[in-house]
């Protein structure tokens, strides 16, 4: 069986996520350790206890899940468990995660990597006035031309019927209010810091790429799909320019998990808290199996 791993994204984090793995596992405790050292903070603390304000901050819910992904990619290889995988892919900042399982980065450095994404990108945030929404059971056509009309951007691609959009926080609202008058019936506004995947990331993409250049990247093991295309990254230099576009760029989720899955991975494991990658896969195709890691409780069967 030809596996695809998963790895989460912003805004799936939750307080508490992976405490059972500190608690009960050396690996993990471990890595969360190296992670206090590498970062300055108590990371561990955050996660494990908040205040979920603190753990919401970009800065610091990126690194934390950044962890917690490579506690769970740890915990599957120590236990002899991943089997035959080939390919991985993380939402936003999960695909830095994904990186690193593939040996892209090691820890430490996937970990700098992921906490100067997040610092840049909070500065961004602050010097920035932008929002985010969701839109479902709409084609993405219509939301596109929605976008093109109130000068706001498509984010995520994320499954069928389900688009996130992204701008200029007056603008976005405005848009979002038209598209209810128009008859578009789930429209939501997103509680989120400001307009990622825009163009309002615009200071974090180049202080980013100027930050990756001195980086080491080494090709990596597994197929990696980049955010950017939904097609395969291997060449260092690619892999740095995909994740400084991703910044500015919209997420195209569908054609990551869609790309796996016509390479023949047949499984997709989902290595992170919540369960949202699981149900974006289920909703593109009801017919792949799925798996979620989250918690020491999830390796028992």
């Amino acid at each position: 069986m030809s596996r695809a791993l998963l790895f989460a994204g912003q805004g799936a984090q939750k307080v508490g996520m992976g405490k059972s793995l500190y608690e009960q596992c050396a690996t993990a405790r471990a890595l969360y350790d190296e992670a206090n050292r590498v970062l300055g903070f108590d990371l561990a603390r955050v996660s494990f206890d908040g205040p979920e304000a603190e753990l919401t901050q970009t800065r610091v819910c990126q690194p934390a899940l950044f962890v917690h992904g490579m506690a769970l990619h740890a915990l599957l290889k120590e236990q002899d468990r991943l089997g035959e995988v080939t390919h991985a892919f993380g939402l936003s900042l999960g695909e830095i995660t994904a990186l690193a399982a593939a040996g892209v980065f090691d820890f430490a450095t996937g970990l700098r990597v992921v906490a100067e994404r997040g610092r840049l990108m909070q500065l961004a945030c602050e010097q920035s006035s932008g929002t985010m929404a969701s839109i479902m059971g709409e084609d993405p056509a219509t939301v596109a031309a929605l976008c093109r009309e109130f000068d706001v951007e498509v984010a995520n691609l994320n499954c069928p019927g389900q688009i996130v959009i992204s701008g200029d926080k007056t603008k976005l609202q405005t848009a979002v209010a038209t598209a209810k008058n128009r008859g578009m019936r789930k429209v939501i506004a997103l509680n989120v810091a400001g307009a990622y995947h825009s163009r309002l990331m615009e200071p974090a993409r180049a202080a980013f790429a100027a930050f990756l250049a001195e980086i080491p990247v080494a090709r990596p093991g597994l197929t990696v799909l980049t955010n950017t295309t939904g097609a395969p990254v291997a060449e260092p230099d690619d892999i740095r320019a995909a994740l400084v576009k991703q910044i500015v760029s919209p997420v195209l989720w569908e054609a990551c998990m869609r790309r796996a899955a016509a390479d023949g991975a047949t499984e997709f494991w989902e290595l992170g808290p919540g369960g949202v990658l699981a149900g974006l896969a289920r909703r593109t195709n009801r017919d792949w199996p799925v798996r979620s890691f989250a918690e020491s409780g999830d390796f028992a069967a």
